[in-house]
């Protein structure tokens, strides 16, 4: 009997969503919950990976389980895990739907600050920034739903069978002060670090240290750069997956008004 958890988790404590040895994950964490409430070992398989220290404000997950449970799990399980890891939903499937291929769409956001905040130092990556060009970064930006192969934005593009992404929507986004920033972008995968990369990037131009013909460059597969930079990984937030049988939206609001920040399209 298969379920999908509808979570969301803080990922600055965690090595990333993946069990890994000698680090603490979020896969772990809560396979260990589980486990405790079950009494024998519960495996879980999660809709994707998120590097160290990256943010969900909404995960899926999908575990198996012999009958169907008549406690309330939601409960029991929100009050074992740490206050960083919130669960939303349980949802009972019909067949053995898969929480990771079965994704057809997912969005991320990446939130920039460009002055020294101690609220949103884990929340948003600081860029002590103050002169970028929004309208540059706006258009390579609007570039990104044009191409379909993201070699070029990627860490090992060698160990994947081919490097192309369906990118179904990109935007910037700039606060009236201009002194905070939100990059989204939808797609039905990414490779490794591409969003962070594509940031990296993205933050170059508004700097006026790469153009956008040399950003477009690197789209179109005419150049490689020759050093990637990923952007910090702290402010990158999985924020939806869509299943074409599973549609939720995301319960925490911080993506759309992030204490009352009116979020302004360039």
């Amino acid at each position: 009997m298969r379920y999908f958890f509808h979570i969301a988790y803080q990922g600055q404590h965690f090595s990333g969503w993946q069990k890994q040895p000698g680090v603490k994950s979020v896969q772990e964490v809560i396979e260990q919950s589980l486990s405790k409430i079950f009494k024998k070992p519960i495996q879980i398989i999660g809709c994707g990976r998120t590097d160290a220290h990256v943010h969900a404000s909404q995960f899926f997950f999908h575990a198996d389980f012999e009958t169907e449970f008549e406690f309330d799990l939601l409960f029991i399980l929100n009050k074992s895990l740490p206050h960083s890891i919130a669960v939303f939903d349980i949802v009972k499937m019909d067949g053995l739907p898969h929480a990771r291929f079965d994704a057809v769409q997912r969005k991320y956001d990446y939130f920039i600050h460009t002055y020294k905040d101690p609220f949103l130092g884990t929340q948003s990556s600081y860029y002590y920034e103050h002169h970028l060009d929004f309208k540059k970064m706006k258009r390579v930006v609007s570039l990104l739903p044009k191409y379909k192969d993201y070699r070029n934005f990627c860490t090992h593009p060698d160990k994947y069978d081919h490097t192309k992404c369906n990118v179904m929507e990109a935007d910037l986004f700039v606060n009236a002060k201009e002194n905070r920033i939100r990059f989204h972008i939808a797609s039905n995968r990414f490779l490794g670090k591409m969003i962070r990369i594509l940031m990296g990037k993205i933050l170059l131009v508004g700097k006026g240290e790469l153009s956008v013909d040399e950003f477009e460059s690197y789209l179109n597969g005419a150049d490689r750069p020759q050093l990637l930079l990923p952007a910090h990984p702290t402010g990158l937030f999985l924020s939806k997956v869509t299943y074409p049988y599973l549609n939720l939206e995301p319960k925490t609001e911080f993506l759309t008004d992030t204490q009352g920040t009116e979020w302004l399209s360039v």
